[in-house]
């Protein structure tokens, strides 16, 4: 028969609110992830906008009108920021694959990498183009 004394076990890590503090690494993975499937909907936009060019003037004017509207310039623009991030963060998973930077100072210190390289790239990128 059970003796009645209460065990006490761990906490569940996605328990959110009091009990977790999310890290920088979780939610960078996390970023990583949304990052990826976003840059699915600008590969859409863009094919969209490049059938419309083959298309005819009218289908194109429509297209180009929508990505060159400020919506469509905000859509490209975080686009382009997930796209460098998403790069940045693939290698930065090369690098954990290769056994390095995974105690947590490096990885914190990669994550902060990673977001500021990213915001930089999206800016001289911008500038660039």
């Amino acid at each position: 028969m059970a003796d009645g004394k209460r065990v006490e076990r761990p906490l569940s890590p996605f328990m959110i609110g009091p009990y977790y503090r999310p890290q920088l690494t979780s939610m960078s993975s996390i970023i990583t992830r949304i990052t990826g499937n976003a840059l699915i909907v600008s590969t859409v936009l863009i094919v969209w906008w490049l059938l419309a060019a083959a298309a005819g003037p009218e289908a194109f004017a429509t297209a180009n009108g929508f990505l060159t509207s400020w919506f469509g310039d905000l859509v490209l623009t975080l686009s382009l920021w997930g796209l460098w991030y998403h790069y940045l963060a693939g290698i930065r998973h090369l690098i954990f694959d290769s056994g390095r930077g995974l105690d947590i100072p490096t990885a914190e210190k990669l994550g902060w990498t990673v977001i500021g390289g990213s915001v930089v790239l999206t800016i001289i990128t911008i500038l660039i183009v």
